[in-house]
């Protein structure tokens, strides 16, 4: 087997300063409280960012609403949209600068964040753009609701950052936004964008820190909408709080999708989708096809081939051009999917893996696989947000579609058949709020995404995304 020579992304594009503060009100401002984002492919320390507290997260609700009432919210829509379509131009001017940032705070590989992650950033600004003078013809009403208090993850931090903040600005909303603790630099780099688009201070405001800041930002009485994409164990405390208030709010969440191939797939291509759908980001991703449903008459087949498919995969240096599997994003992250993966084997299933030398510092996961897999074991039940794909057959369209529901999650799930009949007969018997045929993680602005149950409620992207934002 032939090596590949190394393709590394250069890392003299990006500058990262020492420290970083919180971006309120149009400048940065240090925090009494500091916290370290490392590079989970090295452990290196990249930067130290501020830590919001209960005066920060206020100062920063504050200068929103001041923004809000005398600036953005009375701006005609027209002019709105220049400011998002200049926001958007700078993305894609320093796409590369941002890309190489994404991998090194957050371990994915380069291609991806630099061929899916910002083109889809810009792309969502662009698109709101075309929104924010035509919210007469969108259905939902034309008045903003105010200020947006908005909680992003970790496993696409710009991306999530746009889906966030372009539909909250076009609709005329001002933002207080707070990245994860461990991938706080892109939204720190997009406060400077917001300052080279000369974007009116206090319209947009990036606020830095762990859970507390969190908590201290959605449970803050000058916040009118709350967004929060995560865990469903936070979402449902985040529900909570607000339950009582007058604080809109929608909940992108996790979620166990099923993947289903059928016996007359197309089995190459759908193997290029079972492998997108659950290896895509190191499986970090909530629509992730975590379980793999395979009609029996094609199961070994499938399971041959994707093996195959999966020793070609390359583990490695995220900066590679070369890599498909990056780091994972945090050392407590790797441990609950090397917990979950003891369990599927105690629980009786059969664990494989390629063989794969994985680097000595950084936090890792190896491609797997588990077979022998039951609906009753934890790895069929519980989101590992991993590199892990569980594996059930069936033998009915009928079962497919049982085993499919059977999950406390309904975020998304994907078909594999070469009848389009049989693909809209699952279609509308899934359970899932956005469901691919023929393909697996394909996103596009103007698209609405989102679940049902413990997948949350309310949808981003498309004109539907609009609605979290306006008052109707």
């Amino acid at each position: 087997m032939f090596e590949y020579a190394p393709a590394p992304e250069s890392r003299d594009i990006v500058h990262i300063r020492p420290s970083y503060g919180l971006f309120i009100d149009g400048e940065f401002t240090d925090a009494k409280e500091t916290i370290k984002t490392i590079d989970p492919a090295t452990e290196e320390v990249l930067a130290e960012v501020g830590s919001a507290g209960p005066e920060e997260v206020d100062l920063a609700v504050r200068a929103a609403r001041t923004a809000f009432e005398t600036v953005w919210g009375p701006m005609p829509g027209r002019e709105r949209a220049k400011y998002l379509y200049r926001i958007a131009r700078i993305i894609q001017e320093r796409s590369r600068e941002l890309a190489v940032l994404e991998s090194l705070d957050n371990g994915k590989p380069i291609r991806e964040s630099r061929d899916v992650d910002l083109p889809l950033v810009a792309a969502h600004f662009f698109y709101y753009a075309g929104w924010a003078d035509k919210l007469a013809h969108a259905g939902y009403g034309t008045k903003p609701l105010g200020v947006a208090g908005q909680v992003i993850p970790w496993n696409f931090p710009l991306l999530m950052l746009a889906w966030k903040i372009a539909p909250a600005l076009a609709t005329g909303n001002t933002v207080v936004l707070k990245p994860a603790e461990t991938t706080p630099l892109t939204a720190l780099v997009f406060a400077d964008i917001c300052r080279q688009a000369d974007l009116p201070p206090g319209v947009v405001n990036i606020i830095t820190g762990a859970g507390e800041t969190g908590r201290l930002l959605v449970s803050h009485d000058g916040i009118d909408k709350v967004a929060f994409t995560g865990s469903t164990e936070v979402g449902r405390q985040i529900a909570r709080s607000v339950a009582g208030t007058s604080k809109r709010l929608t909940l992108e969440l996790g979620g166990k999708a099923a993947n289903v191939v059928f016996d007359d797939a197309p089995l190459d291509q759908a193997v290029e989708g079972i492998v997108n759908g659950i290896f895509f980001n190191q499986g970090q991703v909530c629509c992730a096809g975590s379980r793999l449903l395979v009609q029996e008459p094609v199961a070994e087949e499938v399971l041959a081939r994707l093996r195959t498919r999966m020793a070609t995969l390359r583990v490695g240096d995220p900066l590679d051009k070369n890599t498909d599997i990056g780091a994972i994003n945090s050392a407590v992250q790797l441990q609950r999917i090397r917990d979950l993966s003891e369990v599927g084997e105690q629980e009786g299933a059969e664990r494989w893996a390629p063989p794969c030398e994985l680097p000595e510092k950084g936090f890792w996961f190896p491609p797997t696989v588990f077979t022998g897999v039951s609906q009753a074991h934890r790895i069929a039940r519980e989101e590992i947000f991993g590199p892990v794909l569980s594996v059930l057959t069936f033998r009915t369209p009928e079962e497919a579609i049982e085993k499919a529901n059977n999950t406390p999650y309904g975020l998304s799930a994907g078909v594999w058949s070469e009848k389009g009949s049989r693909i809209l007969w699952a279609a509308q018997r899934l359970r899932a709020g956005v469901v691919w045929a023929n393909t697996f993680n394909t996103f596009d602005p103007a698209s609405p995404f989102g679940g049902y149950q413990e997948s949350g409620f309310g949808r981003e992207g498309g004109r539907h995304g609009l609605e979290a934002y306006l008052e109707h």
